[in-house]
């Protein structure tokens, strides 16, 4: 008994199965509590309670950099004393003009609170990046470390030109967010579950 040609059983008319696509690998020093991980999340603590720690001791005023009646429940401004003591750089007129305003009190506490809670969870970590960076860019520009004198005629006493305390937390905060170090001993998995697509909530 032969077979028709239209019967005959070809592979070449056989449409490929599609494969769905493989979620992104998230590298090993973050996937996994690894020491590079673990390093990342000490690192992330610390660099978050540098912030959280200021906010708080402006808010209560614990007597370290603030005294106890500069503290903001006690009306003092966590602005006024820092931002008025500017006297370098080409900003000198622009800082005292912010110093002790309302909204600078409240986008520099809201700051500190914000990247501080932020970091130590492991959540939002580009958000608070971009903002913690922010902050400490505008504070460098405060300081303005190129001058070797300020206006007044004291010298700075500028420990390097360039590159100071300020830039490296901002480079900090950049490496934790790029780097997903809310994954580990943090809750940076279930917030990148709960944003979703929205990556920049990450």
């Amino acid at each position: 008994m032969s077979i028709r040609p239209d019967e005959k059983k070809t592979t070449s008319n056989r449409v490929p199965t599609q494969r769905a696509t493989e979620p992104a690998t998230v590298p090993d020093f973050v996937a996994e509590p690894t020491i590079a991980g673990k390093s990342l999340a000490v690192l992330r603590f610390a660099t978050g309670f540098v912030f959280l720690w200021a906010f708080l001791d402006k808010l209560f005023g614990f007597g370290y950099a603030t005294p106890a009646k500069g503290a903001w429940i006690n009306g003092g401004s966590p602005t006024k004393g820092f931002l008025s003591g500017v006297h370098v750089g080409p900003f000198e007129s622009m800082f005292h003009a912010w110093a002790g305003t309302w909204w600078a009190n409240w986008l520099f506490m809201l700051g500190l609170a914000a990247v501080g809670i932020a970091v130590i969870a492991g959540i939002g970590l580009r958000l608070s990046a971009i903002a913690g960076s922010l902050m400490m860019l505008l504070m460098w520009a405060a300081e303005w470390p190129f001058a070797l004198s300020t206006s007044t005629g004291e010298a700075t006493h500028s420990t390097n030109p360039v590159i100071d305390y300020h830039i490296i937390y901002a480079l900090v905060l950049i490496v934790l967010a790029a780097a997903a170090a809310g994954n580990t001993w943090g809750i940076g998995r279930r917030w990148a579950v709960l944003v979703g697509d929205r990556k920049w909530l990450r």
